[in-house]
């Protein structure tokens, strides 16, 4: 699997090859008309049969200025003839040496949607430019041609949060929560839940007391557990028996310490301390989020890794 980036340029670079040629032919088609708007739309009403995935087609002169309509395949859009188009991101874009370019994606003016426009240079019998030939795309409408979903990055990540809270860091202290006072129980309940309940996901909020959690069993739905069920143990009756999953990142053995290491940091400090926290068994992930409002995102075994010296100094 790709990470996120490169599934993007996969995707780009799938779409740049499926949409070149056709372009590339319906511009020269548009040379000999230029710059008669009548011909224009008319080429381009047969041009956009054969891209069918283009929301509009249109051209444009090189100062961005639409020579013809919108030509959509319901029809002819008059309104935009000599639209002033040069201030539009895809504008601004350089185009390549081979005259064609798959815009960055952006969000259209008039359906409020991610979108991207492609643009094919069109030039005259001596090579001259006359201007662009545009199709604007919905990004609903594309064709998946990146064949899978992206891999989340495993690489540590620090997010800072909001400045306010940042700003009056040290003029705050933690306040006990009522998952605070019971958290042996907490924790106890949680490990069971993970180890042998089927709970793959969880999102722990200790200053607000409760759990949102995530089952194999029903992986579409989450469950909240408040302060009282996670300080009754009965509540790991309310998930089936599922054995530990062998897809698991993190091994069983290790949830126990990760569940640990959470609590320490929630008490280690009265100022800078655990707000929240997050573990994931499939992509082996934890994240924790301080008073700070600062984030980590890691692997477990690099959040064991780490001693409670190195978090303290490592939230700012």
């Amino acid at each position: 699997m790709r990470e996120l980036k490169q599934a993007i340029e996969h995707q780009r670079e799938s779409l740049e090859e499926r949409l070149h040629e056709p372009l590339r032919i319906l511009a020269t088609r548009l040379a000999p008309a230029w710059p008669a708007r009548g011909a224009l739309d008319s080429i381009l009403e047969e041009g956009i049969r054969q891209i069918p995935e283009a929301t509009f087609m249109y051209a444009l002169n090189t100062e961005g200025i639409q020579l013809s309509d919108n030509v959509s395949r319901s029809g002819v859009l008059p309104e935009h003839f000599g639209r002033d188009r040069s201030q539009r991101p895809y504008m601004k874009e350089a185009v390549p040496a081979d005259g064609f370019l798959l815009s960055e994606a952006y969000v259209s003016l008039l359906g409020r949607r991610p979108s991207l426009t492609a643009l094919q240079l069109v030039r005259d019998g001596e090579g001259r430019a006359l201007g662009f030939l545009g199709a604007d795309f919905d990004l609903r409408n594309l064709p998946d041609l990146s064949g899978d979903l992206y891999e989340e990055s495993s690489e540590w990540r620090q997010i800072k949060g909001d400045p306010s809270i940042r700003g009056t860091l040290f003029q705050q202290s933690r306040t006990e929560s009522l998952m605070d006072r019971n958290m042996d129980s907490a924790m106890a309940i949680l490990e069971e839940l993970f180890t042998e309940r089927g709970v793959f996901q969880g999102v722990f909020h200790f200053s607000s007391s409760r759990a949102t959690l995530w089952t194999t069993e029903d992986p579409y739905r989450y469950r909240i557990l408040t302060h009282e069920s996670l300080a009754d143990p009965d509540v790991c009756l309310a998930f089936p028996h599922e054995p530990y999953p062998e897809e698991a990142l993190i091994p069983r053995t290790d949830i126990a310490r990760v569940l640990e290491g959470l609590r320490t940091l929630r008490f280690a400090d009265e100022t800078v301390y655990l707000r929240s926290a997050s573990l994931n068994l499939f992509n082996g992930m934890v994240s924790l989020t301080f008073s700070c409002d600062g984030s980590h995102y890691m692997t477990s075994e690099e959040f064991l890794g780490r001693s409670i010296e190195f978090w303290l100094g490592a939230t700012g």
